[in-house]
């Protein structure tokens, strides 16, 4: 096995040590994937295991691959090697679970042929369980009922277990009893079924679970901070008391709680296993030192964690710069601006760039930055922000506003959000609409006269409750397109459609998809002079889908959960203000602050060789341009570590704080601003100027300046370095 002398003295005391209970701690960039492939291997190239008595379970179908293959390409001539793939299982919990139901289905109240039901399938029984409990979906959210069962079933509760204490709860117990009900009589499971009844056919039966440990004798695990209670059980029931268990993962980058996963089961672990060896991975082959400084010095301050002191061979390397920009716009452009700069210098090609972000709501400033600039880019682990169905849906109801024939539009909207307006009412307004010849639009608005209407006696009454409502809501809209802006109208809309309630269902996707709807009112409030059709046919523009051509040598824009995983020579990390990141969800509960200090950190530690930390001076929020502070996890980072044209967060906190507290002996006179409107300026980038408006805000003054070439600007006076001229 010549390839051990690859690994480094760390690496390999985990690879070839001792079966039993063994937690391997690997920091990012670390080789974690390494050590788990080399694992396997050696145990087969030595003789320790067969192919078949090994069970490597992770998260991803491509990460399962990926193990596979590198595996049979160490073992390569070995007469293991090419029996592999056929005897050796490994890929995800949920596949591993999903084959061990169809194998011992006649132990439990399934047929093998039973069927998974998607997201969709499970959201349309648990409407249907609250429409037969005549429940409002307005008041009790299907959503925020499913997220409620989902998370009881990853912590094994049943609905006969699930507790009653509110009247919430109580919903939920009936819901879940029916939902499961439903699933039964469907021969169907969910993915948080496979998991639960997974565990259920070990536990209530011994001889089954007795015939899977013999088999498996050998249980190892990727990403093991990321498993949940059901999975961690499940290994638990696997491996028996004295288990050949290996697992390696990162508490440290345990960024996904909201989904069900527990980082204190590295813990357990170590509780249940008080005999386990521990073994820490700190040697990063990814990033440079001064990256891995800043990553430790953040997560450092993370409580209840084993210290593990990061280190590379790769030198020191560049300083990150921390920058400031004025608002969320300015800081868009810088964005895409460090990108222009490295790449036009030949420092980075395009690809080798990431931006990263706290909430999908963000990429839609830096869609457009780049749009602007004329050059490509790549978004990640989710849709285009245009793209978004609730963005979607908001933009169908001004299409039809702006273009009443757009019949496109109308049949998207039309039962969006759900007003009782099926299948069959739509294929009756369609009729009408053919057989008179007129648009569906002026179908429904002569329906809105009520009984005077001269469709009333070729509509059923079923119909005419459904379409006239719409058809008045129409109406009004219409009406209101001659004197309402865009901001005016989709706040009409929102009002009366309850769009937003319709998008809360509990849940961190209800609340993202709300802060994407604020996020397009933001939009056209700051073009609130643009007319509809203009609005209209910029939401297009940025719409267009040549950006994500597989082949693209672009940057790649993404959420830092997204990120997990990944690596790039360059990140960029914008939104680093308080009530971005950390969220402001995170602010009363000290496991959310604890999981976002987290997420900071995998952001940090994708970086290879450069690492930009982006936040604004002022922030839009709520419709209000208001001073934002910057993210408190930037005063963990130290000074010397940091540099750009604001060189580091705490010069700034600092610098205002020994200005409010230093006791200087003597009274001084307020402050008095130092330009005056009229006064001739130039700065290094926008070049000359003629000063607007002046106004003092706390211990800095806020210039507006019209630039001969760029325009009117917003900027700081202490940032933004300008030098008065003559004349």
């Amino acid at each position: 096995m010549d390839w051990l002398s690859e690994l480094n003295p760390q690496q390999r005391e985990a690879v070839t040590a001792p079966p039993g209970p063994i937690l391997v701690l690997a920091g990012p960039g670390s080789g974690k994937t390494r050590v788990l492939t080399h694992r396997i291997a050696y145990l087969i190239g030595e003789g320790l295991a067969d192919p078949p008595s090994l069970l490597a379970v992770t998260f991803t179908n491509k990460a399962a691959r990926e193990m596979i293959g590198r595996v049979e390409h160490l073992l390569g001539a070995d007469p293991a090697g090419h029996k592999l793939r056929a005897g050796l299982t490994l890929g995800t919990f949920h596949a591993f679970c999903a084959r061990l139901i169809r194998l011992e289905a006649d132990h439990l109240p399934y047929a093998r042929d039973f069927v998974i039901f998607d997201e969709d399938d499970q959201r349309t029984i648990i409407r249907q369980a609250l429409k037969d409990f005549n429940l409002d979906p307005k008041q009790v959210q299907p959503g925020r009922v499913h997220h409620a069962i989902s998370q009881a079933k990853s912590e094994l509760i049943t609905a006969e277990e699930y507790p009653s204490g509110s009247y919430f709860q109580e919903i939920v117990r009936r819901a879940y009893a029916r939902y499961q009900a439903t699933l039964l009589a469907n021969n169907a499971l969910d993915f948080d079924d496979l998991l639960l009844w997974a565990v259920r056919l070990f536990e209530e039966n011994p001889q089954v679970l007795g015939r899977y440990r013999r088999r498996y004798a050998h249980l190892l695990v990727d990403e093991f901070q990321d498993t949940n209670t059901a999975q961690y059980l499940l290994l638990r029931l696997l491996g028996g008391e004295q288990p050949h268990l290996f697992v390696v993962g990162d508490p440290d980058q345990s960024i996904y709680g909201w989904r069900g996963a527990d980082y204190r089961n590295v813990h357990r672990f170590q509780e249940d296993y008080p005999s386990a060896r521990t073994i820490l991975l700190e040697q990063n082959y990814r990033s440079t030192q001064t990256i891995l400084d800043i990553a430790m010095a953040v997560i450092n301050r993370a409580p209840r964690r084993q210290v593990k002191r990061l280190f590379t061979e790769r030198g020191r390397g560049s300083l990150a710069i921390l920058h400031e920009a004025y608002d969320e716009y300015e800081e868009a452009a810088a964005a895409v601006d460090i990108i222009a700069t490295l790449t036009a210098r030949g420092a980075a090609q395009p690809a080798d760039c990431a931006i990263m972000y706290r909430t999908n709501a963000q990429s839609r400033l830096l869609e457009e930055a780049f749009l602007r600039a004329g050059l490509p880019y790549r978004l990640v682990g989710a849709q285009r922000f245009y793209g978004r169905r609730e963005i979607k849906d908001l933009i169908a109801y001004l299409r039809l506003i702006h273009n009443p024939a757009d019949q496109v539009s109308l049949l998207r909207v039309l039962n969006t959000p759900p007003r009782g307006i099926g299948a069959k009412t739509v294929q009756i307004l369609l009729g009408l609409s053919q057989r008179h010849s007129l648009e569906p639009v002026q179908i429904l608005l002569d329906l809105a006269r009520g009984e005077d209407s001269r469709f009333a006696a070729e509509i059923d009454a079923r119909a005419r409750r459904a379409l006239v409502p719409f058809g008045r809501s129409l109406q009004r809209w219409l009406q209101a397109k001659q004197t309402l802006d865009v901001v005016g109208l989709m706040d009409l809309v929102l009002e009366e459609t309850a769009f937003e309630s319709h998008l809360d269902d509990g849940t961190d996707e209800g609340l993202q998809r709300i802060e994407n709807v604020q996020e397009l009112r933001r939009a056209a409030q700051d073009l609130d002079t643009m007319e509809l059709a203009t609005f209209l046919e910029r939401v297009a523009l940025v719409s267009d889908q040549d950006t994500l051509t597989d082949s693209l040598n672009a940057p790649t824009l993404l959420t830092l959960h997204a990120a997990k995983g990944l690596e790039f020579p360059v990140v960029i990390i914008v939104g680093l203000d308080d009530g971005l990141l950390p969220h402001q969800r995170s602010f009363q509960d000290s496991e959310a602050m604890a999981e976002e200090r987290r997420l900071f950190y995998v952001g940090i530690t994708r970086a290879q060789d450069r690492l930009y930390l982006l936040r604004a001076f002022r922030r839009r929020v709520a419709g209000e341009s208001l001073l934002g502070k910057p993210s408190r996890f930037l005063e963990d980072i130290p000074a010397e570590l940091l540099e750009g044209d604001l060189a580091g967060l705490q010069t700034w906190e600092r610098r205002s704080y020994q200005r409010r507290t230093a006791w200087q002996g003597t009274f001084k006179p307020p402050r008095q601003p130092r330009f005056r409107p009229g006064m001739r300026v130039r700065h290094e980038s926008f070049g000359e100027g003629i000063v607007l408006q002046t106004s003092l805000h706390h211990d800095d003054e806020e210039l507006v300046i019209e630039f001969e070439r760029d325009g009117v600007k917003h900027l700081a006076a202490s940032f933004a370095r300008l030098d008065v001229l003559d004349g």
